[in-house]
């Protein structure tokens, strides 16, 4: 089985504060953009719209099916939101997004990652496989939804970057496919705002 890998580099603007880490995108006939969340059905940016702006259409380009990416992009570098996914490379066991059908072959090397970011004290999993992957790989408890750990990150193979603790939240995934209404979805994420 062919594996693949990540088709965006990670967006990592300058004093990011938050990194949100996803598991992986879902396949590009699904994009209505090529950036982070890119699937219509994803609720990810109508629920940014409706915390940041009370707006859930607020980035979407209704007529055409389409978030508005110039304005996402613009927004993430204002709000200083980076974004990333826990898996480098996949393999799709059936040939769709969901994250139960999706083996991780090289999962992101988190301390090199947040080094390049080295403002950034929170760190964001929208989703249950995403969680477990950033629990493992910072030997920590998976937080309960809504909730944060404390996590220490030991950048061990990299000399120039210093050990630091961090926030790490789990959110609820932003897929239609989990039971939760988009504004009880919005509570969850406007607490790390």
């Amino acid at each position: 089985m062919k594996s693949e890998h990540h088709p965006f580099p990670p967006f990592l603007p300058p004093g990011a504060k938050i990194l949100f880490l996803g598991s992986f995108p879902p396949p590009s006939c699904r994009w209505s953009m090529p950036f982070y969340y890119p699937n219509w059905i994803n609720d990810f940016w109508r629920i940014m719209g409706l915390i940041h702006f009370g707006d859930k259409d607020h980035f979407c380009i209704l007529p055409e099916k389409r978030f508005d990416e110039d304005s996402i992009r613009s927004f993430c570098i204002d709000a200083r939101l980076a974004f990333y996914d826990t898996a480098c490379e996949v393999r799709r066991l059936k040939d769709n997004a969901s994250d139960a059908f999706l083996e991780i072959v090289t999962p992101t090397d988190l301390p090199l990652l947040l080094a390049q970011i080295p403002e950034c004290d929170t760190l964001v999993t929208t989703g249950q496989k995403a969680s477990e992957v950033v629990a493992e790989s910072l030997g920590c408890l998976v937080p309960q939804v809504g909730d944060w750990a404390e996590a220490g990150i030991n950048p061990l193979s990299l000399e120039s970057a210093t050990s630091r603790t961090i926030k790490f939240w789990r959110m609820p995934s932003t897929s239609r496919a989990y039971p939760l209404p988009i504004e009880k979805k919005a509570e969850f994420y406007k607490r790390l705002f």
